[in-house]
């Protein structure tokens, strides 16, 4: 009797033990997004500088909504398919029955390097073919190093060989995919659900390796007092994560954004295979194919193109860049910009496919006859030989001039027809733009409209010291020119624009002539 209550009391303490090893939770793949929203931020610190090509430097703000089945219990859903940088800590998940425990961003992609990486210290396959024979041999490995810098193997027979050296066509094979590596960047969740059931979830994070910038085209009328400008956004997606159809839009404005440290890169890098010959070249070749690495029959077939493109796709990024694409006719513009807080919110009225590694192009304006005022301009400053002026095209902001939009920062390239022949001009930056703001297009210095400062000796004693400005116009028109004083002018000029501290002399320079201007300094020391 004491017997069997002994049994029964140790059979209740292992009890939960063994329920615990039994309570395995059950994995769930959401591999599709039904739908997708793309909000890309700028990147704060860039300007109107180029994106970065090999990692852009702005982030996005992802809404992605799926339908998943889940079991009742626990399980764990694995959210595949997610942007590359994304920033797990601010993944919010709504729509499930009774939320979620943990998260965990699941970095490691299924590639041939990744496969090496998982496989390091394990056994793999080793398949080469005679090339004179065509005979197959079949010997099992272990991968000791790899997989940068070389792959270094151990046969049965315990020596070591570098892969892709013995001159015969290779093939790795591996038994099967290591749990921890995936085909797509995935966020996994565990969650737990007291039915089972199909519910519809958003799943909504930052991401970062976006980015985006505006330029515009802007072509000079043949009076020369009107400008055709068309604008376009340029979004770019640095990661390995495609968004089909998704709803795209853009934020304008300088967003104050904390340091987040470095993510994990989804691969280990590139597969590099290299060989160290003891002898001679004629006896140790180099040949010129590369190993293919391949799978097992149980692997599947759709496994191993899935590690073919991952694997096409690594060796292609430090190759693509973010080249300039010719722009087809521009569709419709989108609405007009939207205030968020400080900053602007653009929506783009189509469904866009924002593609893994690449850049999209949509139209932000298009109109027609905008006036525009050419001016030569320089900030005054002391010199002794003649320098020449800024060449400035200048637009006001205003629905009375033809625009009235609110402008993002960018680049404009500046075209003109000379003799039915259409000719870059120039190109000049500007920063954001709010609407009837002054938009000044600085396109290059011009050498035949040119000024020149010289200050007067004074006394040391004088609390005042005399500008000497001449402007000289070697062209065949007037020429508008603004300087800028930056300084107090005594007596203060009467009817002068003025601009914080600084006045603005604004002059017609006759065609082929010159002006001359004394201004009068009053110093804060004399």
């Amino acid at each position: 009797m004491r017997g069997a209550l002994l049994l029964a009391w140790i059979a209740a303490l292992l009890a939960p033990g063994l329920a615990i090893a039994q309570a395995e939770p059950a994995i769930i793949v959401s591999a599709k997004i039904d739908d997708a929203a793309v909000t890309v931020y700028r990147a704060p610190n860039r300007g109107r500088g180029a994106i970065n090509p090999n990692w852009p430097q702005g982030f996005a703000f992802i809404t992605e909504t799926r339908t998943v089945t889940l079991p009742a219990g626990i399980s764990v859903l694995r959210f595949e398919g997610v942007a590359e940088g994304l920033l797990p800590e601010t993944a919010v998940v709504s729509g499930l029955p009774d939320g979620v425990i943990e998260k965990n961003r699941d970095a490691r992609l299924l590639s041939p390097a990744g496969l090496v990486d998982a496989y390091l210290k394990r056994s793999v396959t080793l398949r080469r073919t005679n090339r004179a024979t065509g005979r197959v041999v079949e010997q099992e490995a272990v991968i000791q190093a790899g997989p940068n810098g070389g792959v270094i193997l151990q046969n049965a027979a315990g020596g070591f060989e570098a892969l892709a050296c013995s001159g015969l066509p290779e093939r790795m094979l591996y038994s099967r995919v290591p749990k921890d590596l995936s085909t797509k960047p995935t966020l996994s969740v565990l969650v737990e659900s007291r039915t089972a059931g199909t519910v519809t979830v958003q799943l909504l994070y930052l991401a970062e390796g976006f980015d985006w910038a505006a330029n515009y085209v802007a072509d000079r009328g043949s009076d020369g007092k009107t400008l055709g400008l068309t604008g376009w956004i340029t979004v770019a997606n640095g990661g390995v994560t495609s968004f089909p159809g998704a709803q795209l839009n853009v934020i304008a404005g300088r967003l104050n954004k904390l340091y987040s440290p470095p993510l994990p890169r989804s691969t280990p890098g590139r597969l590099m295979l290299k060989c160290w010959p003891m002898d001679i070249t004629s006896t140790h070749p180099m040949w010129e194919l590369p190993p293919i690495i391949a799978f097992e029959q149980e692997f599947g077939m759709d496994a191993a193109e899935e590690v073919m493109v991952t694997a096409s796709r690594i060796d292609r990024r430090e190759m693509l860049m973010y080249a300039p694409v010719a722009a087809p006719a521009p569709p419709p513009p989108p609405p007009p910009a939207e205030d968020l807080g400080d900053l602007k919110f653009y929506r783009v009225p189509f469904r866009v496919d924002v593609s893994a590694k690449g850049q999209k192009q949509v139209a932000l304006l298009s109109e027609d006859k905008v006036a525009v005022e050419q001016l030569y301009a320089v900030t005054l400053y002391q010199n002794n030989q003649p320098q020449p002026l800024m060449m400035r095209l200048r637009v006001q902001n205003r629905e009375a001039d033809g625009l009235g939009l609110a402008l993002p920062a960018g680049t404009a390239a500046v075209f003109e027809s000379v003799g039915g022949q259409r000719l870059l001009v120039g190109e000049a930056a500007i920063g954001d733009k709010a609407k009837d703001e002054r938009v000044d297009y600085d396109i290059g210095q011009s050498p035949a409209v040119q000024f020149r400062a010289v200050v007067q000796e004074r006394d040391a004693k004088s609390a005042y010291q005399i500008w000497q400005v001449t402007l000289t116009n070697a062209r065949p028109f007037d020429a508008e020119v603004e300087i800028l004083i930056p300084f107090a002018i005594d007596p203060p000029p009467e009817g002068w624009e003025r601009r914080g501290s600084t006045w603005v002399w604004r002059v017609r320079v006759p065609a082929n002539d010159s002006v001359t201007q004394s201004f009068r300094q009053k110093l804060k020391d004399g």
